[in-house]
């Protein structure tokens, strides 16, 4: 499993589709976007790591109040074991009218060396 995997389907469960790309039709007014961070190994002893961080970034984008949006998609989260690192407003945009707030998210993996046959 994935941050990346987990993170899509925590906006299912929020009924918030995910973008990634250019729109090809009118955009929602609600959605997110989900941006890689970090993939870290923290020091072992004996040099091999058994756990993974991964860490993400949310960007959740509204036209109107956003804050039903956010704290849905932070319960969502604290309830599927995530680690909020940070949470922000980060502003307006003026030209599209969305809202546009960040939040930080981290998360433990178990680490397995893939091995040739």
């Amino acid at each position: 499993m994935s941050i990346l995997a987990e993170l899509k389907h925590i906006s299912e469960l929020c009924e918030i589709p995910v973008e990634t790309g250019v729109f090809s039709g009118v955009p929602p007014d609600i959605y997110l976007v989900i941006t890689p961070l970090i993939d870290l190994f923290e020091v072992h002893a004996d040099n091999r790591p058994g756990y993974e961080m991964q860490e993400a970034r949310l960007s959740l984008f509204v036209k109107g109040s956003y804050t039903t949006a956010k704290n849905l998609i932070v319960h969502t989260l604290l309830g599927a074991d995530f680690t909020i690192t940070d949470r922000r407003y980060i502003g307006h945009e003026d030209d599209t009218e969305y809202h546009h707030y960040a939040i930080d998210v981290a998360k433990l993996y178990e680490f397995q060396l893939e091995t040739e046959e």
